[in-house]
Formats: structure tokens, C-alpha cells, sequence
């Protein structure tokens, strides 16, 4: 069964400022990590996609802040698919604090892939496109 899984890290020092607390930038990051993890545990990771000619870009990103995270809290990083596309695909991402489960951040990806030689835009790889949609598929039930 291919399902999204939270990634967990421990959020260091150097995602904080000076005051212990997370900076905002790095939640787009975070949420990039829980797929990023997610896509290379099912086979379908930057290498895979490397070896296939294509590159894997974001278009868009949305974020809403809830609350921060400190150091040096538990974090864990969800990701799961909303849609898929032949050229696109849109994933939401959400970070909790281990601890209490409390969200922090939300927001959305949408990607795509593009030609490693040109940068010309390009579809999902066969196999990225079948991984994104049974991932999709299993988050809806």
C-alpha cells in the first residue's frame, strides 16, 4: 500500500532565531521535507527522478502560521496528496509539535516536473504519477 507517513525531526538551532523561536521561512522547508521523505521511501525520490530526465519544481506555495515552534521541540511533518494531475500535482502539508500535536503550520505545494537539459515543462514520470495517486487514493479513505 503506498500511503504518506509523518516524517519527525527536531527543529535546531539554526531554524530559530535568537530568541529559541522557529523563523518563518523554514516551514515551507519542513513541509517540503515530509514529501521529499515520503517520495524517496516509496522509490520515487530527487534521484529516481534525476535518472529519468526530469527535475521536481514547486509553483506555488500557500502557507498559514498557527502558532511557533522552538527549540528544541519534536516536530512531526505531514504531508499528504490533494491532487494529481498528468503534469501537476497539489500536496498539503501540515507541521504538529510532537508533543501536544498541536498545528503549527498549513499550507499547500503544487508541483511539477521539468527536462533536467532545457527546463522545459514536462509530465509526471509514469511512476511519480502512480505513486502521488495511490497515495491520494489510500489519504481519501
Amino acid at each position: 500500500m503506498t500511503t504518506f507517513r509523518p516524517v519527525l525531526r527536531q527543529v535546531e538551532h539554526v531554524d530559530t532565531d535568537a530568541s529559541g523561536v522557529v523563523h518563518f521561512a523554514r516551514y515551507a522547508s519542513l513541509i517540503e521535507t515530509a514529501l521529499l521523505d515520503n517520495l524517496e521511501r516509496l522509490g520515487t525520490g530527487l534521484d529516481t527522478l534525476a535518472a529519468a530526465g526530469a527535475e521536481l519544481v514547486v509553483s506555488e506555495l500557500r502557507l498559514r502560521y498557527l502558532a511557533s515552534a522552538r527549540y528544541p521541540d519534536e516536530l512531526s511533518l505531514e504531508a499528504s496528496v490533494d491532487h494529481v494531475g498528468a503534469a501537476r500535482a497539489r500536496i498539503a502539508g501540515t507541521v504538529r509539535r510532537s508533543a501536544d500535536g498541536a498545528e503549527l503550520a498549513t499550507g499547500t505545494l503544487v508541483l511539477g516536473l521539468v527536462d533536467r537539459a532545457d527546463g522545459s515543462p514536462r509530465t509526471l514520470t509514469p511512476e511519480l504519477l502512480n505513486v502521488l495517486t495511490e497515495a491520494g487514493t489510500h489519504a481519501a479513505h
